[in-house]
């Protein structure tokens, strides 16, 4: 039996409302993601066919963002996850999910480093700034109405996929899975701006070999486009056309396509041999560990450029999404505060 929705229902979300892209899951099985692309102020864009709208205006504490499909600011910087950008690309996302007008229960994500100092203190202040940023109102300019956050828990990202990880859902049914939680395991969570990486042994985090690197997808578009900017003599380069360098490894210019195959490669295994470095740092050779479980979206885009690195490694299913499904599951599941579906 399906239940009716109304404003006043609150809707579960998993909110990974990661620097390079925010991923969405729904309680309904869907996964979504939109880029993490916006800028302050209007788009200055007039739609010929409103149906072919890609940029969209929203506002919050008195400023505009325009997001979409645009050369968005950069969201690699310390107070993105509760500044007025994050917001609005988030509610963007609510909105692209069809959850205008409804209201909301979300749990979402910060950085190991940023959640944890490294003896395992809560870093209390950046949790309550990320809590209460996206409780604020943002108002999209289009008429509609807003998705309103009425009830937001903030978890380490990395942990949110070990939740992914041991509760499991079968159907009706909601297990923990005995054998998984009660080994040692390390998550690796690569990701736009970060990696993260969190142990867990007998359902506690050893915050030894826990942390954050400042190292991630972003970087290797920043690497492509450097690379492009200095071989081509071009003083600017736009976001999205870097962002189709990285996938497709070609770049058009001045109508022309040029491969730029070698760039790419080049920019991922300099990432990579940084991910390594400090995978090793962090986890050694994992002999005390049962299982290393890589997540995130750059684990699924370097699968091949980490596949060997241990033995007893795996990589999560729908890897870019074991985040945000981690973090629905604990608001279902083991979030005692929401009373959302």
């Amino acid at each position: 039996m399906t239940t009716e929705l109304t404003p006043t229902t609150p809707i579960a979300i998993g909110l990974d409302d990661g620097y390079a892209f925010t991923k969405l899951a729904l309680p309904d099985g869907r996964l979504m993601v939109a880029p993490s692309r916006a800028r302050i102020g209007r788009s200055a864009v007039t739609w010929i066919n409103e149906a072919e709208r890609r940029v969209f205006e929203y506002e919050t504490e008195d400023a505009v963002y325009s997001v979409g499909a645009i050369d968005g600011a950069p969201t690699h910087f310390e107070g993105y996850p509760w500044s007025g950008l994050n917001r609005a690309i988030v509610q963007h996302a609510l909105h692209q999910a069809g959850l205008g007008g409804l209201s909301i229960h979300a749990v979402s994500g910060l950085p190991v480093s940023t959640f944890y100092r490294k003896g395992g203190e809560l870093r209390n202040d950046a949790i309550a700034r990320k809590r209460e940023s996206l409780r604020k109102p943002v108002h999209p300019l289009s008429g509609s109405l807003p998705a309103a956050i009425a009830f937001h828990e903030v978890i380490p990202e990395a942990l949110a996929a070990w939740y992914d990880d041991v509760i499991v859902e079968q159907g009706d049914s909601i297990s923990l899975d005995a054998e998984r939680v009660s080994v040692p395991v390390a998550v690796v969570d690569i990701g736009g701006r970060t990696t993260d990486y969190v142990v867990v042994k007998d359902q506690g985090i050893l915050h030894e070999s826990s942390g954050s690197l400042q190292c991630g997808m972003l970087n290797v578009k920043q690497l492509v486009a450097d690379e492009i900017q200095a071989r081509f003599d071009l003083e600017v380069l736009s976001e999205q056309l870097v962002d189709h360098a990285v996938q497709h490894n070609v770049v058009r210019l001045r109508g022309t396509d040029h491969d730029v195959t070698a760039m790419v490669a080049a920019a991922k295994r300099e990432v990579v041999e940084r991910i390594y470095l400090e995978t090793r740092r962090q986890l050694g050779l994992g002999v005390e560990l049962d299982r290393v479980l890589f997540v995130g979206g750059g684990a699924v885009a370097l699968a091949e450029d980490i596949a060997d690195w241990y033995p007893h490694q795996t990589l999560a299913a729908h890897a870019a999404f074991a985040n945000a499904r981690g973090m629905l599951k604990y608001l279902r599941y083991v979030c005692e505060a929401s009373d959302a579906a």
